[in-house]
Order: C-alpha cells, then sequence, then structure tokens
C-alpha cells in the first residue's frame, strides 16, 4: 500500500508537479538550462491546477453520459456501495469511523434502499494493515447510523478493480446479474470500467453531480482547494484509461463460485468490526 501511494504521487498531478520543480531545481546545479525548464514547466503546472476553472472542468467532465436509466430487461436485483474514505479520529486510543465520502456512499445508497427495497452489498478492504477493513465500518454505520440494513460484506479488496472483481463473485453466487452502482459521479466512470467483464450489469447511481465552473473572477484566483479536486480529477483520469487498457486477468463471469475467494457475511451478524 505504501509503494502503490508513492507511486501515485509521483504520477498524478498535481503532487507529480511539486517533485518536478524539486528536481528541475536539483539538475538545475549541472544543467542550468534544463533545470530550469523543468522548474518551470512543473511551477506553471501546479498555478493552472490550483485554478477553479480548470479544476471543475475535469471533474465535470468525468461525470457526462452515466448509465442512470437500467436497461429494461435488466432491472437492478441488489445495491452495492464502494468502500471510500476513513476518518481517524483521537490521540492515544484512535477511532476509526467512516470518511466524508464514504458517508456521501452510505446515504446515496440508504435512500435508495428505502426507495427500492433492494438489498445491499458494501465492499472494501483495509486501507492500512492495522485497520479494519473500511467496508465493515460502513455496513456497521449503515445499520446503526442510517437504520439500513446490510446483506453482503466484501472486505478484502484493495482498489476500485477489486472491488468490482470480488463483489461480481458474491452476487454471481445469489443470482443476481444486475445492481445499482453508488459512488461519487466522477469516480463512476472508473468504477464502471472495472465491472466491465465480471457479467454484472451495473447502473450508475451517483452521489451527486457537481456543478459546472462559473465565469465569476473569482474562479480564475488560484486556490489551495482546486489542488485537492484536480488531484481526484486527474488520478480518476488516469484511472479510467487504464482499466480500459488493462487486461481482465479476474474474469468472475461464470457460474457461482468460479471467482476468485472473498469473505462473505450474511444479514448483519458479522459486520461489527472496529
Amino acid at each position: 500500500m505504501f509503494l502503490k501511494e508513492v507511486a501515485i504521487a509521483l504520477v498524478v498531478p498535481p503532487t507529480s508537479l511539486l517533485f518536478l520543480v524539486i528536481f528541475g531545481l536539483l539538475v538545475g546545479f549541472r544543467y542550468r538550462r534544463i533545470g530550469q525548464v523543468l522548474a518551470w514547466v512543473g511551477a506553471l503546472g501546479l498555478l493552472v491546477f490550483a485554478l477553479p476553472q480548470v479544476s471543475g472542468a475535469l471533474l465535470v467532465a468525468l461525470e457526462q453520459d452515466l448509465p442512470l436509466a437500467p436497461p429494461p430487461d435488466q432491472p437492478p436485483q441488489a445495491i452495492v456501495i464502494l468502500g471510500g474514505d476513513i476518518l481517524r479520529s483521537g490521540s492515544s486510543t484512535p477511532i476509526l469511523r467512516p470518511g466524508p465520502l464514504s458517508l456521501e456512499r452510505e446515504l446515496a445508497g440508504a435512500l435508495l434502499a428505502r426507495r427500492t427495497g433492494l438489498p445491499i452489498l458494501v465492499t472494501g478492504g483495509k486501507l492500512h494493515a492495522s485497520d479494519p477493513p473500511i467496508a465493515a465500518l460502513m455496513a456497521d454505520s449503515l445499520e446503526h447510523d442510517f437504520l439500513v440494513p446490510v446483506e453482503w460484506v466484501e472486505r478484502e479488496s484493495r482498489d476500485t478493480w477489486e472491488n468490482a472483481r470480488l463483489s461480481a463473485a458474491i452476487l454471481h453466487e445469489h443470482g443476481i446479474r444486475s445492481v445499482y452502482l453508488v459512488t461519487q459521479a466522477w469516480h463512476m466512470p472508473r468504477a464502471l470500467a472495472a465491472f466491465r467483464g465480471t457479467g454484472i450489469t451495473a447502473t450508475a447511481a451517483p452521489t451527486h453531480f457537481d456543478h459546472l465552473p462559473t465565469m465569476f473572477a473569482s474562479d480564475f484566483v488560484p486556490g489551495a482547494s482546486s489542488w485537492r479536486i484536480s488531484f481526484f480529477a486527474m488520478h480518476e483520469w488516469i484511472g479510467w484509461l487504464w482499466y480500459l487498457i488493462r487486461p481482465d486477468d479476474h474474469p468472475t463471469s461464470g457460474a457461482a463460485g468460479s471467482g476468485p475467494s472473498v469473505a462473505r457475511s450474511g444479514p448483519r451478524h458479522t459486520i461489527a468490526q472496529r
């Protein structure tokens, strides 16, 4: 997990641009012209990604043309909520609970479950070795905070690709071939791409849609919050492109039990884990 986080920092803008500036300054001691070019490219890139107009446009572009209507011949039979983030509080004894992204997904999934009466599957493994699976935390929160039962908890997946693959294995065992997929709208293209080839038809059920940037003068003023939005957007663009070209090396579209081994739980009785 640590190596993956380092790789993301080195590749995904705008974080990677900071390293480009540092690298350019270091190279400049020996190759002044090259070092200056690299440092200027990195600095200008950081400025561009700090503009609300740019970060907002990158995010909203991911949210277009999502399959929001279920296919008439394959109505969803369940709701899949993807694991998100964890919020840590306390000092001597840390308290772990679902973070803001996770809570948004829980709320959307709970409202959808109340409206449709469909069972819920929550998917997500450990974000760090010492953490409980994020799916377990979210399932516990759904039941106690949102008063919505959780039917299945997938605890082993390490990323969105495995969310889809391991969830599909559980769904196939219960005869489910079509689901509503709950996550942020900007994360949805990568999530849908991950479900491709699993034998599961996924209908997008995003938490909300972001608005297009305005033409107000304030949207052209650089801000630190735009770096965070730009990072999310670029992480998704790069991940989505990779998911489209990567080989389908974990097929789960066959008969029940043909997919990878997963941790399963029945309704409610094994999800309380902290």
